[in-house]
Parts: C-alpha cells; structure tokens; sequence
C-alpha cells in the first residue's frame, strides 16, 4: 500500500516533474534605413561626416540612418575629396578621421 502511494506520487508530478518554460527572447525591430542617397541626404553626408572626430561604417549607418554599403560609398567618396584621413584598413573594419587643416 505505502509502495503504491510512493510511485503515484512520483509519476503525479511534483516539481522535478515540471518542464522548463524557455523565455521567446527579444526582437529587435528591423531597421528602415535609406537604401538610395537623395539630394538632402547627400548634402548631410558632405556637410556633418567630415566634422565626426572617429568615422567608420558603423558610425555613418547610427548616426546617418543609411545601409551599409551606403556607408561605404560615402566613405570612399569622401576620402576620394580629401576630406577625411584613414587610420586603419582592416578587411572588415575601415576607420577614418576628420582631415585637418595641417594635413
């Protein structure tokens, strides 16, 4: 009798019984960032990048709000102008600063 009393509480499912909720985790929202340089967009991007102290990819899709190969595009046309300087060029990671007068 104890004996079937122990197994029936064993199998009714106590704590050690009860399945791990798993949390769905966060989304983050996907951005909608310009995929095409327009007039005002490109006179923002001639006007304020060249004041940034630390420029890179990362920095003009945040700051900027365009897509990435957008950013390179506009990297790459700047330094073309003269006005920013590179610092480093990694493979994945291009980093530039402001060109200053000295230079």
């Amino acid at each position: 009798m104890a004996k079937a009393k122990a197994t029936q509480a064993a199998s009714s499912g106590g704590k050690a019984a009860k399945k791990k909720k798993w949390s769905k985790g966060k989304v983050k929202d996907k951005a909608q960032h310009a995929v095409a340089v327009d007039k005002p967009l490109f006179d923002r991007i001639m006007k304020e990048v060249p004041t940034f102290r630390f420029i890179s990819q990362s920095i003009l899709i945040e700051r900027l709000k365009v897509n990435g190969s957008l950013a390179r595009v506009a990297i790459r046309h700047l330094e073309k102008e003269g006005q920013i300087k590179r610092i480093v060029h990694h493979s994945q990671q291009l980093i530039y600063t402001r060109a200053t007068a000295s230079d």
